[in-house]
């Protein structure tokens, strides 16, 4: 059976599972206040997880992470990037897309 995935959701799956091993599973001090919510399967066509406060699930997302259509190009925003972790998020999110699953930019 042939995947219908689009490029957006192949890439968010990828940036997603590897955000979920890196941030979240591995307990790093730097995410240990949010969880992640997935909503990859979003039918707007736009793939993305979020980022909320552990303690308010349903709260405001303080990170955005989504890419659209066909393209496989990921947009990240949120108040999180205005935070001196909004670097780190950038460049493992470019990593993670870049096809490098590594949970930490090897020097």
């Amino acid at each position: 059976m042939p995947s219908g995935k689009s490029a957006a959701l192949l890439a968010m799956e990828q940036v997603a599972i590897s955000a979920h091993k890196c941030w979240i599973a591995s307990k790093d001090p730097a995410f240990k206040q949010y969880q992640m919510a997935n909503e990859l399967n979003s039918f707007s066509g736009q793939p993305r997880f979020l980022l909320v406060p552990a303690k308010h699930y349903g709260g405001k997302p303080l990170l955005v992470v989504q890419a659209q259509g066909n393209s496989s190009h990921v947009d990240v925003f949120g108040p999180l990037m205005n935070d001196p972790l909004g670097a780190r998020i950038s460049s493992d999110v470019a990593r993670w897309q870049a096809g490098n699953p590594a949970c930490a930019a090897t020097a």
